[in-house]
């Protein structure tokens, strides 16, 4: 009879075949890198493996590196840069007023090489279009130049 770990270990959710998935972190050995996109050509329940491809290579995951893979059905603007899709569609609405930054949004639309669809609102996208502030950024980034670069030079740089 199977112990109680084994039968965990086989309910661990495993996508199915040609569903495409997203590597969330860095994996140097694999040469798979967070954000890349690629779909499940083969699950081997017995193996306790999954393969996925990549731009045409296949890489093998043991059943418990699947948390480093994530459905791609959708994915967020955040994670969404850096790539480009054939296809965009955003939501836009004033129920998520907190999101409605004109950087993203820009980011999103900016995303897409063929199409890009807004869905939502036309209140929620001039929302976002006059939303300028964003987040500001608490860096140390002008703190660290003037230090490095001495204050003389930093302010003839900028």
């Amino acid at each position: 009879m199977d112990t109680i770990s084994e039968r965990i270990a086989i309910a661990v959710v495993v996508p199915a075949l040609m569903q495409q998935v997203m590597q969330i972190e860095n994996d140097y050995d694999k040469e798979v890198y967070n954000g890349d996109i690629g779909y499940v050509v083969n699950v081997d329940l017995d193996g306790g493996e999954l393969a996925a491809s990549f731009d045409g290579r296949s890489v093998t995951y043991g059943f418990g590196e699947l948390d480093t893979l994530v459905p791609a059905y959708a994915v967020t603007i955040h994670k969404s840069q850096g790539s480009e899709y054939p296809a965009v569609v955003i939501p836009v609405l004033t129920q998520h007023f907190a999101m409605l930054q004109r950087n993203l949004l820009y980011t999103g639309i900016t995303r897409g090489k063929r199409l890009v669809v807004l869905v939502g609102q036309k209140k929620a996208v001039a929302i976002a279009v006059r939303n300028v502030s964003g987040r500001r950024r608490w860096s140390k980034l002008r703190e660290w130049l003037t230090v490095s670069m001495g204050a003389q030079n930093f302010c003839r740089a900028f």
